[in-house]
């Protein structure tokens, strides 16, 4: 029911209409009304669920390497995440998850928008993947004061630069991911770093997915200590996904989710960690509630994936000074 106060504001429900106060404004809207979901668009939120619960876990994963994200790091990555499901190269929706998924489409992933790294860190790189399943990263020249573009937010007083370069694997089926490799190269701001290339262990149990990211880090001196201390902000934090291999053999959707055990991997604990993934419930309600369209796959269900096996080289963002 609704009413009118002191002030002449009519507050509450009158038929299908609401009354509220909005800002000093006096607003009505209608009624919300139930929809009745229908299969397909159960289909789409669940993949649009899962997406962004597999984003939110690259996220976490990665943020010993890009420090800061901006605000709409977590949009960004779940559309980007999304169209890799989107384009998928098995499975159907509902029935597919990053395993499945085109990760070509999450290479150049961007943690922070403001500072995109392609655009500033302007040298050369390229990932291969050797026979023995670790990750050679070739990088060009690198001079500071020419390489590095100094957009808005950009430290001025940067006095040492930082290449990142972390491997991580993860499994979405078990749920777990592990740090393997993190290397890091600093340059002075006067020096030139010459051209080199960097070997990272990647070897990851064989149902894991591996990427590689590579962040830009600035430091400045304090003088009295001479201890160096990180510039990073949210507005200028740059730090890309370089490099992303799909898992060798990938457990079966219905994997029961890793458990961390000391005692099971005293070598390896430390770098474990459960991934906080929802992804498999929503497939499994899904799954539950319909029975597996065996029909419905994507366009690119046929496509081969490229650039990721044993022994081919891949280039990305490659720049010109």
């Amino acid at each position: 029911m609704a009413s009118i106060d002191n002030k002449g504001r009519i507050h509450g429900k009158a038929g299908s209409v609401i009354y509220r106060m909005y800002r000093g404004k006096n607003i009505m809207q209608g009624k919300p009304r139930k929809f009745e979901q229908t299969e397909g668009s159960i289909r789409a939120s669940t993949e649009f669920g899962l997406s962004s619960s597999a984003a939110a876990a690259i996220r976490r994963a990665f943020e010993p390497a890009y420090i800061h994200r901006d605000g709409e790091a977590v949009s960004r990555t779940t559309q980007q995440v999304y169209r890799s499901l989107r384009n998928s190269l098995s499975g159907s929706i509902g029935q597919r998850d990053l395993h499945d998924a085109n990760l070509q489409d999450l290479l150049g992933m961007d943690f922070n928008g403001a500072s995109p790294l392609a655009e500033v860190l302007q040298i050369s790189h390229s990932v291969f993947r050797n026979a023995e399943g670790n990750l050679e990263v070739s990088l060009g020249r690198f001079k500071p004061k020419e390489d590095v573009k100094k957009a808005a937010g950009y430290p001025d007083s940067a006095s040492r630069y930082r290449i990142r370069l972390m491997v991580v694997a993860l499994d979405f089926r078990q749920e777990y991911l592990e740090y393997l490799d993190i290397k890091d190269l600093d340059v002075h701001k006067t020096a030139v770093m010459e051209a080199q290339t960097i070997t990272l262990n990647a070897k990851a149990d064989p149902g894991c997915i591996v990427m590689l990211s590579m962040s830009l880090l600035m430091y400045d001196q304090v003088p009295h200590t001479c201890e160096y201390v990180l510039l990073n902000t949210k507005g200028f934090s740059p730090c890309a996904i370089i490099g992303a291999f799909p898992a060798e053999q990938a457990a079966p959707m219905a994997a029961k989710p890793f458990r961390l055990s000391k005692e099971a991997y005293p070598d390896r604990h430390e770098k474990i960690q459960e991934m906080g993934y929802d992804g498999n419930r929503l497939l499994k309600e899904f799954q539950n509630k319909y029975k597996p369209d065996q029909g419905l796959t994507t366009p690119s269900t046929q496509r081969q994936q490229t650039g990721c096996t044993l022994g081919k080289k891949l280039s990305f963002n490659k720049l010109t000074k």
